[in-house]
């Protein structure tokens, strides 16, 4: 087995890691929630204050607040009875995306270098 290929196939695994990363930020509704929470001027919205800014429905921006807490995109504290959502800075998620994006320009490279062909339209 080739380098090349063996190197595929541990990037193949490493996207499967931060699948859950990919899909939550692959829609568009979780984008706009995203940038809501980094938009605020304090670390911290409820979901009515970020009902506001996306008119969505509550349930809409639970359920999409959900899915962006389990793939380690935010995170949430509470006072009380009243829940507060921020974007997760804990440094795996992003660190790993990171190494991810600089593993996928080392076979990028290393393809190029062996002569796979890369397909540019002229």
């Amino acid at each position: 087995m080739d380098e090349c290929f063996k190197q595929r196939k541990l990037l193949a695994n490493e996207f499967k890691n931060f699948q859950k990363v990919f899909i939550a930020l692959g829609d568009e509704t979780r984008q706009q929630i995203f940038m809501v929470l980094l938009e605020n001027d304090t670390v911290g919205m409820r979901v009515p204050e970020i009902t506001k800014k996306t008119h969505l429905s509550r349930p809409a921006v639970s359920h999409h607040l959900k899915i962006l807490k389990e793939a380690g995109l935010v995170n949430m504290y509470r006072i009380k009875t009243m829940n507060y959502y921020y974007i997760d800075t804990v440094e795996n998620c992003w660190n790993g995306l990171s190494m991810l994006i600089d593993h996928v320009n080392k076979v990028i490279c290393s393809a190029n270098n062996h002569g796979y062909p890369n397909f540019k339209e002229e």
